[in-house]
């Protein structure tokens, strides 16, 4: 046995503490054996929470055996139920716990299948995007130029899809708050900055569609509304097709990168957008102009 190895074994066999009783501090030394943690220190924490659900497990009657203590009912009622323990306190002693289970009673934890994750799409590239409005410029009527011109400027200049995006009339697009601005009015009532560089070509489909609909037809509700415009701008001059939810994904990367945010979470260390998920819900948004200034989208 290596000399590290030899000290946590020794720290192990030596854990006696006041705060579990002896019983309990037995069954934690025997498990924890069986699990091998690598330093002293996470000897010290398995040693911990083995030890304090097998004092919850003896209080219940329950015989103190690896296959019951450590059952995942046990381990879960003792993680939700402990009194006097903080949220962070309960979520490392589950995943603790869940560790020493998953080494010493292997055939009660079967190995997690892996949940499928949507994806957030590819962005397109500025070229991509000049790509697709120079298609829309070579549509064979000027109402078809002006609709697809407001497609791509609506999803890629506001990150519009689905619902919202088919929904948009001229009257909703207006010039206010010092930017260009969309109101949606559909799925999340919102209202959303336009970029600076699609300002020009929005307001002019929007004038175009006057009370209609900026992408045409007559009824929001047809699913397939936008499907003769993605057509018409499909694949020209070896672009990829035209995927609305590339185009939102293009409006996001320009406005994170126009706000920072990249930069943001690197020097805070953020990796997970939940994290900032919970802190924002308890920050209340800022006005309508000040959404305007943010993402660089004021009037030039």
């Amino acid at each position: 046995m290596e000399p590290a190895a030899a000290e946590v074994a020794a720290y192990i066999g030596r854990w006696r503490p006041s705060s579990v009783s002896p019983q309990a501090a037995a069954f934690a030394r025997d498990v924890i054996t069986t699990t091998g943690p690598q330093g002293r220190e996470r000897a010290k924490n398995l040693l911990w929470a083995a030890g304090k659900l097998a004092d919850y497990a003896i209080g219940l009657g329950l015989e103190t055996v690896p296959d019951v203590v450590l059952h995942p009912s046990t381990a879960e009622r003792f993680t939700r139920c402990a009194p006097g323990l903080s949220p962070v306190a309960r979520r490392t002693l589950r995943t603790n716990l869940r560790f020493i289970g998953r080494r010493v009673v292997p055939q009660l934890y079967p190995a997690d299948l892996p949940l499928p994750r949507e994806r957030a799409k590819a962005p397109y590239s500025p070229a991509e995007i000049d790509g697709f409005l120079a298609l829309a410029d070579a549509q064979p009527t000027a109402e078809r130029r002006l609709r697809a011109a407001g497609l791509v400027a609506l999803g890629a200049g506001a990150g519009l899809i689905r619902g919202d995006l088919r929904d948009v009339r001229g009257s909703d697009v207006a010039c206010r708050s010092g930017g260009v601005i969309v109101t949606v009015r559909v799925t999340r009532p919102r209202t959303v900055p336009v970029l600076a560089r699609y300002h020009a070509r929005l307001l002019a489909a929007a004038r175009s569609a006057g009370s209609g609909l900026v992408c045409g037809g007559a009824d929001p509700g047809r699913r397939n509304l936008t499907n003769p415009l993605i057509t018409s701008l499909d694949g020209g001059s070896g672009l990829p097709r035209l995927d609305t939810s590339r185009l939102r994904a293009s409006w996001l990367r320009d406005a994170a990168e126009l706000l920072g945010l990249a930069t943001f979470m690197h020097a805070a260390g953020i990796t997970c957008s939940q994290r900032l998920g919970d802190l924002l819900a308890g920050l209340e948004p800022g006005s309508e102009a000040d959404a305007v200034r943010l993402p660089g989208a004021a009037r030039r």
